[in-house]
Order: structure tokens, then C-alpha cells, then sequence
């Protein structure tokens, strides 16, 4: 064999390994790819709660329909609650492996992300701006923007609103950035929670207290003397806020809401809390 055809073959047989390394190089770069934060990656935060072998929910304790705490038994109950529920029967086959945390529109991401709790399901409606801080599930709820006024008032709804306006709601909710986009220039006075909002309102301190229809609705339940009014004038879809990168517990939420709507158990806890079958 010539010298000249040995050094060929080594020149063949080199550039080959080339090849080869370089396919198994871009293999492992796709995979560390997925790893860094695509849809794929298992976070093992599932895991996580399964050895601690409870969840940890944050939820609001004011908020009637959804989570409100009764000072006598120190229980809290709602619509959120029961879904929080289902999603520890469906990770943990307990629904009473949870454990309840207050949260409010204001610490319910701090909380979050701090890892004081595994979810948040409190009312929290889906914006981009949010994405960029948690994951969202699925909508869980879908609700929309409107006022809570006293009976008699000459509120009749957005469209009776002016700058002159004195309205309430809760710091940290996306009812008081919209109302001000709404109206410009409207006067706003924000509170730590719903019921202090509530109370301010009841007291006069207020002309009307803005927030989803869905928490309105529960306010005008407590007290015949207030109602909601006007239709609503903003779309607000809930969902279940993760820390971001928890793909795992997304899927496993995402997994429950599809069973409880599939089985029927989503619309018999809708009823239960709302009143009504939800709208198809």
C-alpha cells in the first residue's frame, strides 16, 4: 500500500470522527437546551412536595366566594379552596394534604417566590406582565371588571364615572391600573385587601369599589344594601400561578382542571359558589 493512499485513509478516518463528535455535540446541546428552562424540563418540584407530603396554598381569607376565613372556626372556605383541594387529591391522593396561606394581591408573588407556598390560586388574573414573574395554568375561572356601589347611587356604571369619582379597591390588583386607564385622572385610594376596601366603602369614605364581578358579587351578598352595576369592561381570566420553571406542578394543575371539567365536578363547585352553571 503507498504511503501516499495510508495518509488518505488516516485523513478519512479523522474526518469521520469530526462528524461523529460533532453530532453527538449538537445532541448534547439540544438537550442542555431543554434543560435550561424549555417546556420539556422536569423541575422535580412535584417531587418536592411529595416528600414533604402536603401543598402549600396561598390563598385570599377575604375574599367571599372564593377564600374567606370565618373568625369563629378559623376555616376557610370558597371556590378557590375547593379547587386547591382537588389539585392536592390529584398530586398527593389527599385532599386534605394542604396547608392554607393568606395571601393578598399584594404578597401573593413574593410569596411565591420566595417559597413560602407551592401555588398561588387567589383571584389572580393572567397578564402578560405577570408571565414575565410566574406560570400560569389553564383559566381556571373566567371573570371581568365592575363597580360595587350603594343602592341608589347615581353610579350606574363605567359610563357614570369621572375623574371626580372616588373609587376603591385593593393594592396590587390590576382592577386599579385599568380603572385609571379607564377614567383618566379618576381618584383612586387603595387598601391592603378587599374587606378593608369594603368597610371604607360602607363608611362613605368611597363613591364605589372596583374589582372583579365575580369578588363583587360576593360583597353585595354580605350586605342588601349594596349592589353591583353596569356590565363588565374588562376581561379577567384566572389562573393558578407557579414559580416559573415549575412545569411539573403546571401540568399536574392543568391535568386536574381538564378531569374536574371532563367529570363534571368543576361545574357542580362553580354552582355551589356561584350560583349558576358557568356560561359555555
Amino acid at each position: 500500500m503507498s504511503r501516499s493512499f495510508k495518509m488518505a485513509g488516516a485523513l478519512l478516518i479523522a474526518a469521520m470522527l469530526v462528524v461523529s463528535g460533532c453530532g453527538n455535540n449538537k445532541e448534547n446541546n439540544t438537550a442542555g437546551g431543554n434543560a435550561s428552562g424549555g417546556a420539556a424540563t422536569d423541575s422535580k418540584a412535584i417531587a418536592k412536595i411529595k416528600e414533604r407530603g402536603k401543598l402549600l396554598v396561598g390563598v385570599k381569607y377575604d375574599t367571599r366566594l372564593f377564600g374567606l376565613k370565618d373568625p369563629a372556626t378559623g376555616k376557610v372556605d370558597g371556590f378557590d379552596v375547593d379547587i386547591s383541594k382537588a389539585i392536592a387529591k390529584k398530586i398527593l391522593g389527599d385532599e386534605n394534604a394542604i396547608e392554607l396561606k393568606e395571601v393578598t394581591s399584594k404578597t401573593r408573588i413574593p410569596m411565591l417566590n420566595n417559597g413560602e407556598i407551592d401555588m398561588v390560586v387567589a383571584t389572580m388574573t393572567i397578564t402578560e406582565e405577570r408571565k414575565k414573574e410566574v406560570d400560569f395554568s389553564d383559566v381556571y375561572f373566567q371573570a371581568g371588571q365592575s363597580l360595587l356601589v350603594k343602592k341608589g347611587s347615581p353610579i350606574t356604571g363605567l359610563e357614570s364615572v369621572t375623574k371626580d369619582t372616588k373609587i376603591l379597591g385593593s393594592k396590587g390588583a390590576t382592577s386599579i391600573k385599568n380603572i385609571k386607564e379607564k377614567v383618566p385622572g379618576v381618584t383612586v385610594l387603595e387598601f391592603d385587601n378587599y374587606q378593608d376596601a369594603f368597610s371604607a366603602l360602607k363608611a362613605g369614605q368611597g363613591d364605589a369599589l372596583t374589582t372583579d364581578d365575580a369578588i363583587l358579587y360576593g360583597m353585595a351578598s354580605q350586605d342588601p344594601g349594596f349592589e353591583v352595576v353596569g356590565k363588565p369592561f374588562t376581561d379577567e381570566p384566572y389562573g393558578i400561578a407557579v414559580q416559573k420553571g415549575n412545569t411539573d406542578v403546571v401540568q399536574a394543575i392543568n391535568d386536574t382542571l381538564a378531569e374536574l371539567k371532563s367529570n363534571g365536578e368543576y361545574d357542580a363547585i362553580y354552582t355551589k359558589w356561584i350560583g349558576k352553571a358557568p356560561a359555555q
